[in-house]
């Protein structure tokens, strides 16, 4: 099948991010991965990944942000080794029964789908850990944004680190927090920010805006940086538990776009329509840090083509946070359980 062509605006920029990206990258193992990893082992990969998502896409059009989600939690504990896919043993507690993951991180069945597919026609070949590098990617060009050639050669964990699934950003930590834990696994301000554009599609549970629509800071009244016409909206959506409301109802993460994979989400910030705290903050809390990360916010807003290269460069990136190849880890022949 082929791909969308990269929009011209911005195909020279990508192609040099990825470019540069790859020569830079630092430690043997990240030299290690590469785009062609598996041109001669499983040529076909990436249109398999991709038919298996616009499938299952058809059925559930919030599959593609659940799956590049879910590379955004696998990469932030451990590194890019699959690790969150694993599913709890006796010995082992799964990352998907941490707290920022449990009720929320979803699209393992669709994980499930592609890996069977994929050990049929190259048994033992594509790690896991590739397949949400691949699915990520996927997902985002199918909703719109930038294509980048992945790069390959990951080998899947055998183990899973709930402790350290406990710590994932979370929408409720301060904006300096988040920027640091960013910056720990060497993801600089604008990463950050571009990262959380990913929040350009799917959707967030009431439960995650209660405090800013009701009791912002324990002060009993609603978070005042929340534009008043966007705050009623939202509490009619999420009424409070006092009024019956059980914190699981969904709200669009770009209200204006929420399927499109596109800059629209910066600008809801600077109308003060971030739904979730840690995306206002970025240009509402100056006392958390926003002087650094507001400007990079409007820059992104004013032109799409730069939060798409930047989003490009971070992406690749955080992919190569901590990859186990070579003779690391393993090729799992279920992404759930160890071989």
């Amino acid at each position: 099948m082929a791909r969308r062509p990269a929009m011209p605006a911005i195909a020279a920029a990508l192609c040099a991010a990825v470019l540069g990206l790859a020569a830079l990258l630092g430690g043997a193992r990240a030299q290690q991965l590469s785009p062609g990893y598996y041109d001669a082992s499983c040529p076909h990969v990436h249109d398999t990944v991709r038919r298996v998502i616009q499938e299952a896409r058809t059925a559930d059009p919030r599959i593609l942000a659940s799956l590049l989600r879910l590379h955004f939690h696998d990469c932030f504990v451990n590194g890019c080794d699959g690790s969150l896919l694993l599913d709890e043993t006796p010995t082992m507690r799964s990352e998907k029964a941490a707290d920022a993951n449990v009720g929320s991180a979803r699209g393992f069945p669709v994980v499930d789908d592609i890996k069977a597919t994929l050990e049929h026609a190259c048994p033992g070949v594509v790690s896991c850990a590739d397949i949400l590098a691949l699915a990520a990617e996927i997902s985002v060009e199918l909703a719109g944004g930038p294509y980048w050639r992945v790069m390959l050669g990951r080998r899947d964990g055998m183990a899973a680190n709930f402790d350290g699934a406990q710590n994932l950003p979370s929408p409720t930590d301060p904006l300096d927090d988040l920027t640091q834990k960013f910056a720990d696994l060497g993801l600089d301000d604008t990463d950050f920010v571009a990262l959380q554009g990913a929040h350009t599609i799917g959707r967030a549970q009431c439960q995650t805006i209660q405090d800013r629509l009701y009791n912002f800071s324990g002060t009993g009244q609603a978070d005042p940086t929340l534009d008043p016409a966007y705050l009623a909206a939202l509490r009619r959506r999420c009424p409070a538990a006092a009024a019956g409301g059980d914190g699981t109802g969904l709200n669009d993460l770009d209200p204006a776009t929420p399927d499109t994979f596109d800059n629209s989400y910066y600008a809801n910030i600077r109308c003060n329509r971030g739904l979730l705290r840690s995306d206002q903050a970025m240009l509402s809390a100056p006392e958390e840090g926003a002087e650094s990360t507001a400007p990079i916010v409007e820059r992104f807003a004013n032109s799409q083509a730069q939060f798409f290269q930047s989003f490009v460069t971070a992406m690749i990136k955080m992919g190569n946070i901590a990859p186990l190849t070579g003779s690391m880890g393993e090729v799992r022949r279920s992404c759930r359980v160890v071989n």
